[in-house]
């Protein structure tokens, strides 16, 4: 979906949040948004972004024909890569695009209606602001007038490309963001933030972790991640559809989020870092050969995002929510104007929509602050364990399963001292995987154990061929090699280089049967 001179393939969408309609005197009504409104009363919206110098061109203005009221205008690039003039897409100054595009009377059109736009900077293609703009004063001066010329609130970037690596420009947007958003501030208006990341199912990139790192160390009031579900390439496990791609996508962001804001002492609860949370899906056919996000797909994830309780959701883009006509000769090719998927009546916008709010009002004054979050930790009683409990000394081998704090663990590799629950950003830096939580009623699961005599106890004088089963400590282990003198036991801290390897519930029960059925 990528065009020479246009606008990136990652498409990605800027937004805000709209009052919050609340309990009050046993009525429900609206309350007015004060300027210390908290992030938690904010409301989960919907709307589509638009490509704005892709052609046929969009009519985001012409509300009688489109599902929703607002837009998200995209990108806002610098003019050339050394040019630090904001430009649509490096191709439209902003007076060109007035022009032009008829840009300006556009936006007061539909904003003449009742509806509004954000503005996203940035994008995979071209050269984002932060890159060509070579000081924080001179980038924020390029943030501010594209953002007053648009009388806009909102403000997204979409750091992707060779800007998410680029550390001093990381740097430099944060600087120049947090000054813009203090000056609003400062006035009595605000702006809201929001980062648009690409992600893995693993949840944000290493890259996409500092870009948020950056941003809350220079003190931007964030109103959160915008996750762009799309694209997985190899990080998509074989097997693995694009929908459960992008729900694990959204839940790893969810936790890594938590983290960031922990560690720079706001802690958040869960469902105000859902509420900080964005999901954006590449509609129809994706840049990458073979992933393909369905109007299935799209029923299931606005099911996952309301349950969750997401801020926000949208797509890319409104320019492609439609079928291919007969004569775009192959649909598995990325088109910018149609969705590569057949849609009959049905639009992703409306299935996506669905339940969300469709309006971007007022969110920008939504301010983030520390909430309290339970420090007590559940106890875990070993008579309401189905497997042992979790010990600092205690040595794990490769797919034991352990119990800590009311949650069931898997031992991914051999681990001892490695807490299962340790908040790591990304999932390969921890040993554990997290099955799922303690059921109610469960008591500890028999381990089937090899009966005394059944196989014989390991003799360091002894040689033994591969496959062979001995016992030491009443622990079965099996040769993987020839093996004389080496002891079973070393194969829990050197799992890789010993002979032996322990064997699992499954083997053993196997074993206890085989020897039954020789007997």
């Amino acid at each position: 979906m990528a065009r020479p001179g246009r606008i990136s393939p990652f498409r990605v969408v800027v937004a805000v949040l709209v009052p919050l309609v609340v309990i009050a005197g046993g009525a429900f009504g609206y309350v007015q948004w004060q300027a210390n409104a908290d992030s938690r009363d904010v409301v989960p919206w919907f709307a589509p972004y638009v490509d704005v110098t892709a052609t046929p061109q969009y009519a985001f203005e012409n509300l009688a024909s489109t599902h929703t009221e607002d837009s998200v205008l995209s990108f806002v690039v610098a003019a050339s890569a050394t040019d630090c003039t904001p430009s649509w897409g490096g191709v439209e100054t902003l007076g060109a695009a007035s022009g032009d595009l008829d840009l300006d009377r556009r936006i007061a059109r539909t904003r003449q209606q009742g509806g509004d736009i954000a503005v996203s900077f940035g994008g995979q293609a071209n050269t984002e602001l932060a890159l060509a703009c070579t000081s924080a004063d001179a980038l924020q001066r390029a943030y501010a007038a594209v953002l007053d010329r648009y009388d806009a609130s909102t403000a997204d970037f979409d750091i992707e490309g060779d800007a998410i690596s680029d550390t001093a420009s990381v740097d430099r947007r944060a600087e120049a963001v947090a000054r813009l958003q203090q000056q609003r501030r400062d006035a009595g208006d605000e702006l809201a933030v929001w980062l648009t990341l690409p992600a893995t199912p693993d949840g944000l990139t290493p890259d996409g972790q500092a870009v948020v790192t950056a941003m809350l160390s220079a003190g931007v009031d964030l109103a959160g991640v915008n996750v762009m579900t799309m694209n997985y390439g190899e990080s998509l496990p074989a097997g693995t559809s694009m929908l459960e791609g992008s729900e694990q996508a959204l839940t790893q962001t969810h936790r890594q989020l938590g983290i960031l804001y922990q560690r720079h002492h706001t802690p958040l609860t869960s469902a105000t870092l859902w509420r900080k949370i964005g999901a954006t899906p590449m509609i129809g056919q994706n840049d990458v050969a073979g992933e393909t996000f369905t109007l299935g797909d799209a029923v299931k994830l606005n099911a996952f995002a309301r349950q969750q309780g997401i801020g926000r959701m949208s797509m890319w883009s409104a320019n492609r929510d439609r079928s291919c006509s007969a004569n775009y000769v192959d649909v598995t090719i990325v088109s910018d104007a149609c969705s590569g998927v057949a849609q009959g009546s049905a639009t992703f916008a409306a299935t996506l929509g669905k339940g969300f709010s469709q309006r971007i009002a007022l969110s920008s004054r939504a301010r983030t602050t520390a909430e309290p979050v339970a420090t007590q930790q559940p106890t875990d009683d070993p008579a309401t364990s189905p497997y042992q409990i979790w010990s600092p000394t205690g040595a794990y081998p490769a797919g034991t399963k352990v119990v800590w704090r009311r949650n069931v663990y898997q031992a991914k590799w051999w681990t001892q001292g490695d807490a299962p629950d340790n908040p790591v950003l990304n999932t390969w830096e921890t040993p554990w995987t997290l099955i799922g939580p303690v059921l109610p009623g469960e008591t500890p699961i028999p381990q089937p154990t090899v009966p005394a005599g059944l196989v014989p106890a390991w003799n360091p004088a002894t040689a033994y061929k591969a496959g062979t089963v001995v016992e030491l400590d009443g622990v079965p282990y099996q040769a993987k090699w020839w093996t004389q003198g080496d002891s079973p036991d070393a194969s829990q801290a050197s799992p890789d280089s010993s002979p032996w390897v322990a064997l699992t519930s499954t083997q053993i029960q196997q074993l206890i049967a085989d020897a039954k059925g020789g007997a």
